[in-house]
């Protein structure tokens, strides 16, 4: 295959063009023919003054020029085109006489590209231009190559160096090329010599880099390092230097070569990213990540020098309530204003025995010593060294003493608490896993017993974590194992001596125990658990009342006390709806009792239930009225049925005036509403007495019956107040009169 065709092949698909110049218009003709049909596109001219011409309105791939015509030769041709834009580098073929060494060296001074002896060889003439051609296009591909690689460098602010060993070579050996010269901020034209360039060092760096450059050259090893320089505009720029040795044929070294490049960018990103992997965005104090990683570090220390550390986690007690009530950016401003208190509250002096600072020297791992955020209003302090558990003591008292202070967020002036658990290394746990779960365990045993203190783990305190969350294991599977029973505590009017409804009240016997509610109850409300166990109550309320219809014509209704959050659910209406139809009784056969508190608490949210509720009949009780701090003004605007005087109440009447004025005021208001009034916790005849003459005559307590299963309720009527045995009965009938003995609506 001819080489030429290959040319060919260029972009366009077009022939090469060449420019023919020969004053001899045979010679002209002969050479333009051979090389057309060798695969080129001749154009002609006859002279070096018509070839100058044509060039400045078209430019060929390659120009042929007879070395002597007439008039202007190709020598002066040659030198006038290599003065024109965009010809400085154009291939140029002189055609010369045979032996002719004079025109060869006049070719090249004048700028030919090469020469070629005039012969009738035409392969040979086509085969040096290709070869030209191809040189031509290898040498533009390398000057854009060149070009791109320098604008890289440029974009990338990086740049090349040789440095020899050589101690004749100027400015001790080093060569930056123009791109590493704008790294270091000089021109393209500027000389910069190693001691120049070391000088922009600073000086508290200099020493160290020269110590580790006279190491890597006595092992003639790679180079790679950050070097801080100072500009000559006074911008202080990061520059990382990589270089490798080289080696003469000789196996030594001769120098090195390497690149210089600015990163003073990227360094600032780097330090950005880890400073957000490592600290809160929030608070800038170090994150969970950080917290963690200082504290195994504390831990290693403390293990090899054979000391304790200390954990310390602090909650802050009020936060959600200050963070709902005024916002989340209120929330995050407090969050701020904490970590600036606790920030002071960690000090050295606490992490070594009194006296004996100055003894230890200084130790390292102090610097690991942090408060840090755990996550939301968790906060964690280190102590990488303590004595014993009363340094640790110390430095949580200046905790809660920092709390004390009011803080100031959104106008607002807030008091915020806070409860810390510690844990002590080793003795609370060999790793950061242990001391985290262990002085969470003793955190939330302060807020058990009130908040705003501190205490120190123990194995106690894990003993009543752990059966507390076996507790909350084991109450997730008592629905579903039928561990739940209902107990009835009647209610009754005393004048008529007649059971008038009943109060289910929830039990959990697990294995041969019967738990009460008070154990289990306050769990399942923090667990979230009070939501199926309710819905359980409510269709087993249900059925109860069908059982009790057909036995005994039951037609009064089963109270079932609910939480607040079970009044927000949009689906409690249809839940009881379920459970009613289910069971083929009323409505009415349920009653729902919320608390005071619980109704005050979440009023807004509770109003549209409490009226869907009247809607469908179901009617509902205020428990422990009395007791709540709020407004009386929505008794006259809720669709409430009755209202049940608490306990507290109850407990004293005839035996302190207070208390009967109370309950009279109570029985008064339920009286001018239009509300039914009961009492609870009657245990003896004086309360129930007492009771009665102010005008209130349905009660439930021991008095008249403790909660029992609901078998035990028509044995309880059959066998105490048929018979009119009961010492209640008596002076409530005598004071009646002699009523009628009906139960549940019938009489019998």
């Amino acid at each position: 295959m001819n080489p030429l065709h290959a040319f060919a092949d260029q972009p366009g698909g077009t022939e090469p063009k060449v420019l023919l110049v020969d004053d001899d218009e045979v010679n002209l003709m002969l050479t333009a023919v051979a090389l057309r049909e060798r695969g080129f596109a001749i154009t002609e001219a006859g002279s070096g003054e018509q070839a100058l011409g044509m060039l400045s309105h078209w430019v060929p791939d390659i120009i042929v020029l007879d070395a002597l015509m007439p008039g202007m030769d190709g020598f002066r041709t040659c030198t006038e085109l290599r003065t024109l834009p965009g010809f400085e580098n154009m291939p140029v073929l002189m055609l010369t006489g045979l032996d002719d060494d004079a025109s060869i060296t006049r070719a090249y001074q004048a700028g030919a590209t090469d020469f070629f002896v005039k012969s009738t060889q035409w392969s040979l003439l086509a085969g040096r231009l290709f070869y030209l051609l191809r040189a031509s296009r290898t040498r533009v591909e390398l000057e854009r190559s060149k070009t791109r690689l320098a604008r890289a460098q440029d974009l990338a602010r990086m740049g090349s160096f040789d440095w020899r060993r050589a101690h004749t070579a100027a400015n001790g050996g080093l060569v930056i090329s123009p791109e590493g010269l704008r790294v270091f901020g000089r021109s393209p034209s500027e000389r910069l010599g190693l001691r120049p360039l070391l000088r922009m060092v600073p000086a508290a760096e200099r020493r160290g880099l020269l110590r580790m450059l006279h190491e890597v050259l006595a092992h003639s090893s790679v180079l790679a390092t950050d070097v801080p320089v100072n500009l000559l505009d006074g911008r202080q720029r990061i520059i990382h230097v990589e270089a490798e040795p080289e080696f003469n044929e000789h196996g030594q070294s001769a120098g090195y070569t390497g690149i210089v490049q600015d990163v003073t960018d990227r360094r600032i990103a780097e330090d950005k990213i880890r400073h957000l992997a490592n600290f809160d965005a929030l608070t800038g104090l170090p994150n969970r990540r950080q917290l963690i990683w200082r504290t195994e570090r504390a831990l290693e220390h403390a293990r090899r020098l054979n000391h304790q550390a200390a954990l310390l986690l602090i909650d802050l007690d009020r936060f959600k309530i200050i963070n709902d009530t005024l916002g989340h950016a209120a929330g995050d401003e407090l969050l701020m204003e904490v970590a600036r208190r606790l920030r002071a509250c960690v000090r050295h002096s606490d992490q070594v025995m009194e006296g004996a600072l100055e003894a230890v020297g200084s130790r390292s791992h102090r610097t690991l010593e942090a408060v840090g955020r755990l996550g939301g209003d968790e906060f964690v302090a280190l102590l990488p060294e303590v004595a014993d558990e009363r340094d640790a003591e110390r430095v949580a008292g200046r905790v809660l003493e920092a709390m004390r202070e009011p803080i100031f967020v959104a106008g607002q002036e807030c008091f915020v608490t806070a409860s810390v658990g510690i844990a002590l290394f080793p003795r609370d746990g060999a790793a950061v896993a242990d001391l985290l779960r262990n002085s969470d365990v003793a955190m939330y045993a302060v807020k058990n017993q009130g908040r705003n203190a501190a205490s120190v783990y123990s194995p106690q305190l894990a003993g009543r974590g752990r059966e507390k969350l076996e507790l909350e294991s084991a109450l997730h599977k008592a629905i579903e194992r039928d561990e739940l029973v209902l107990h009835y505590q009647p209610k009754v009017d005393v004048r008529a001596a007649r059971m008038v409804g009943a109060e289910a009240l929830m039990r959990w016997r697990r294995g041969n125990t019967l738990v009460p509610p008070i154990e289990f109850i306050p769990l399942a409300e923090e667990s979230g658990l009070i939501v199926p166990l309710s819905e359980w109550a409510i269709r087993e309320a249900a059925r109860q009342a069908k059982a009790w219809s057909v036995s005994f014509g039951f037609a009064d209704s089963i109270a079932v006390n609910l939480p607040s959050r079970l009044f927000e659910r949009s689906d409690l209406v249809e839940h009881i709806h379920q459970s009613v139809g289910t069971y083929g009784v009323p409505h009415r056969a349920i009653q729902l009792e919320i608390t005071e508190n619980s109704l005050m608490k979440d009023l807004q949210n509770v109003i549209p239930s409490l009226h869907r509720l009247n809607e469908i009949g179901v009617e509902i009780s205020i428990d422990d009225f009395g007791t709540g701090y709020s407004s009386l003004a929505y008794l006259t605007t809720l669709p409430i049925s009755e209202l049940k005087i608490d306990r507290s109440f109850v407990r004293d009447l005839g035996i302190t005036p207070q208390s009967s004025a109370v309950v009279t005021a109570i029985i008064a208001l339920a009286r001018s509403l239009g509300l039914r009034v009961i009492a609870e916790g009657v245990e003896n005849l004086r309360q129930m007495e007492v009771l009665h003459r102010l005008g209130c005559g349905v009660m439930q307590g021991f008095l008249f019956s403790k909660p029992i299963e609901p078998d035990s309720i028509e044995k309880w009527l059959q066998q105490t107040v048929l018979p009119r045995k009961a010492p209640w009965i008596a002076p409530a009938s005598h004071d009646a009169g002699d009523l009628p003995r009906v139960i549940g609506g019938s009489r019998l």
